[in-house]
């Protein structure tokens, strides 16, 4: 695997720097095993399959995903999901999630339209002193 070629292969350093995470960061993803870099020597060379788990890990975390259900999901992906159950139980994470992600989507914009009356009320009281 060539390391100077950016689609075969990253060093940590580049994946750190793309994402603007840090060198800590992406070495636990790898010790919890959510990422699985070859080694030469010390250095740890990621693949593109690496590099689009860690795009996935980030966006899971910013939506509000533990890494534990980051990684039952990367499980029942890689098994291919041979049987109903892990089928199911992909689903039901899927949808709790969902579940979550809409309630946040209804306090956020609830919030929004608080925000915008008091800003609304700022704007009053301002007119009042020109």
């Amino acid at each position: 695997m060539d390391i100077n070629k950016p689609t075969d292969a990253y060093t940590i350093s580049q994946l750190a720097e793309e994402f603007s995470v840090t060198l800590r960061s992406i070495r636990f993803y790898e010790d919890q095993g959510l990422l699985t870099p070859m080694r030469q020597g010390k250095v740890r060379i990621f693949s593109r399959h690496d590099r689009a788990r860690l795009i996935l890990i980030l966006r899971g975390k910013r939506l509000g995903f533990s890494l534990q259900e980051i990684q039952e999901l990367f499980q029942l992906y890689d098994s291919g999901a041979q049987n109903p159950s892990q089928v199911q139980q992909m689903l039901q994470t899927i949808q709790l999630r969902q579940q979550k992600l809409k309630q946040q989507q209804s306090d956020i914009n609830l919030l929004m339209m608080e925000l915008n009356a008091a800003e609304r009320k700022c704007y009053q009281h301002l007119k009042k002193f020109d």
